[in-house]
């Protein structure tokens, strides 16, 4: 069985789908509720209620359930405004991590997946992205400050323990059961509105877009399946993967895919002139696991639109 950490949230429960197409059960590390959430019913699941952050929680799931991998994806990351100090919301993040890898090392699990993101290599600069170029130091926005962090305890850890971590480092994901509006990209905005024929209320960005910038986006179904297949693939030859589409989207490539389904989509974002464009090399992904996206942006245009258009949201 797979232990999922935030297997009831946005990338997790695409994960766990995906894990369970692959014909593997799931165990939910949830620390608000212990029933199965509704939008994963139908899969091979079990729920244990537990806060990451409390080892002696955490390793009770052990002794239920015969665990053999695991996919940390739960927000432990503290850059939401919360009622403890900035040091302890600090700490609680690192020792939710250790906590994972104390778990793998008591239950004699090999491999440990954990999320990273694209936050990690900047911004500024153009071209693709490989994991093994030089990773900037520098304070950034918290997020990919904290993952910096967790990648590098996670390099010293693999070598000084049996548990190997893999650092999936995720591009721009968007899809059912993301955030709307999402503050770092304008695509998941513009879907609603195509889905709602409303104009897109865009004021949730952090900056105002425009039809050039550009983003590595993944559709979430892709991105589960990215990461069900860097846990169960036999042999990894690193510790670091890019999960993303291996090429940059524009606001226009959005705007454009959703009009080849939605004609009377007429939106048109201000233009910024020539941006630079980045995206994430993907080569180790496809080498090692055979990944390759089974949704271009129009065919995740279509998938996202019919899913709010069904009275999803959430």
């Amino acid at each position: 069985m797979i232990l999922v950490t935030g297997g009831a949230g946005f990338i997790g429960s695409h994960t766990v789908r995906a894990l369970a197409e692959a014909g593997e059960e799931c165990v939910l590390l949830q620390r608000r509720a212990p029933a199965v959430p509704a939008h994963l019913a139908d899969l091979p699941i079990h729920v244990v209620q537990a806060d990451v952050a409390d080892l002696n929680a955490l390793l009770s799931a052990g002794k239920q359930y015969s665990i053999t991998g695991i996919v940390h994806l739960a927000v432990s990351v503290p850059w939401e405004a919360t009622d403890d100090s900035p040091i302890d919301s600090a700490g609680r993040s690192l020792e939710a991590f250790l906590n994972i890898v104390r778990a793998a090392q008591a239950w004699g699990v090999a491999r440990v997946v954990t999320a990273s993101t694209i936050g990690v290599y900047g911004f500024g600069s153009a071209g693709a992205f490989t994991e093994d170029m030089p990773i900037s130091l520098a304070r950034s926005h918290p997020i990919p400050t904290f993952k910096k962090i967790t990648e590098l305890l996670a390099g010293h850890l693999s070598t000084v323990t049996d548990v190997h971590i893999v650092n999936a480092r995720i591009s721009g994901t968007w899809g059912p059961g993301g955030h709307l509006p999402d503050p770092f990209f304008a695509a998941p905005s513009l879907a609603l509105a195509a889905a709602r024929r409303s104009e897109p209320d865009l004021s949730g960005l952090m900056r105002p877009p425009h039809a050039e910038d550009a983003l590595d986006l993944l559709y979430v179904k892709d991105t589960g399946r990215a990461l069900a297949l860097l846990q169960l693939t036999e042999e990894l030859h690193h510790s670091t993967y890019n999960v993303a589409s291996g090429h940059a989207t524009s606001n226009a490539d959005v705007i454009a895919a959703i009009q080849s389904g939605e004609p009377d989509f007429r939106f048109v974002l201000p233009s910024a002139g020539h941006r630079p464009q980045t995206w994430l090399d993907t080569t180790r992904l496809r080498e090692d696991t055979g990944f390759k996206p089974e949704y271009d942006t129009a065919a995740a245009a279509a998938d996202y639109m019919a899913w709010l258009r069904a009275g999803n949201q959430r």
